[in-house]
């Protein structure tokens, strides 16, 4: 991402001070990954262009050292499909229709949802919005950006949130299943997007009762237990629906909690102490 990692070199410095040493390493470079006791995944953030490989590397680092959070949680998250396994669960995500790849978008499923005026089509495999497209449902300019997602993955249909631009997107950061932290994100004017990346802005939020129930929720229904993990929420329809659950390379905004970077680096500790 055309970003920089600002949350790693926080953790890194509050493990410096637990006499723990940690190292920043690219998942794909030359390293011996069997010379550290765990291997910690932060901000590989170009994952989702090189999946294939990008697993393959967890596969092998998880046969010589401990890898967080686990390989099956990687697996398990690395396709927004996870969504409906969230939905059978009894837990509110935003109404989505999903296209898979190779198979012609069929715009009548489109209309027979009920979405509001506009959408936003995104790729199952993605990050940081890469892919995203909001339209009109009865402009069927979009289908071209369809047919294009759906000729590499399986794609998401997804009704566009007029809150997201009003009031923006929570973040609950969860370390070892406990709440830690939250933050707001909201785009920048006339925008949908809210990473910084996109004009986006980092904003203080303290969760309701209910967001901190669905968050909860969602992070024990991962199913291995993660160290870390971030639940995002918007307001649909006047409730909390989560907008995805980000358990591979979430950005912790640690930056913003120095109790988070310390809750991190503890729990961090207590697993090599195990």
């Amino acid at each position: 991402m055309p970003k920089p990692d600002r949350d790693t070199g926080l953790l890194v410095d509050a493990l410096a001070r637990r006499d723990v040493t940690a190292q920043v390493v690219a998942w794909d470079a030359p390293f011996d990954w069997s010379s550290c006791r765990l291997a910690l995944i932060r901000s590989p953030w170009n994952y989702w262009r090189h999946l294939g490989a990008f697993l393959e590397w967890g596969e092998a680092v998880s046969q010589v050292t401990r890898l967080l959070n686990p390989l099956s949680v990687i697996q398990w998250n690395c396709e927004k499909t996870y969504l409906f396994e969230l939905q059978n669960a009894g837990l509110p995500i935003l109404p989505t229709v999903h296209f898979r790849a190779g198979e012609p978008p069929s715009v009548d499923r489109l209309f027979a949802n009920e979405f509001s005026g506009e959408l936003v089509i995104k790729p199952t495999i993605g990050a940081g919005s890469n892919g995203a497209l909001r339209a009109r449902k009865d402009d069927l300019a979009f289908l071209p950006h369809l047919e294009v997602l759906l000729s590499r993955s399986d794609a998401l249909a997804q009704p566009y949130v007029p809150d997201v631009s009003a009031n923006g997107e929570m973040s609950l950061i969860y370390f070892e299943g406990k709440y830690s932290h939250a933050i707001r994100k909201r785009p920048a004017e006339g925008d949908f997007r809210v990473q910084d990346q996109y004009g986006g802005t980092l904003h203080e939020h303290t969760p309701s009762p209910r967001e901190m129930e669905i968050a909860e929720a969602a992070i024990a229904a991962v199913p291995e237990t993660t160290l870390y993990g971030r639940v995002d929420l918007v307001y649909f329809e006047g409730q909390p629906a989560i907008m995805e659950l980000e358990v591979i390379e979430p950005e912790l905004f640690l930056r913003k909690s120095e109790k988070g970077v310390e809750r991190f680096a503890s729990a961090l500790q207590s697993h090599l102490a195990q």
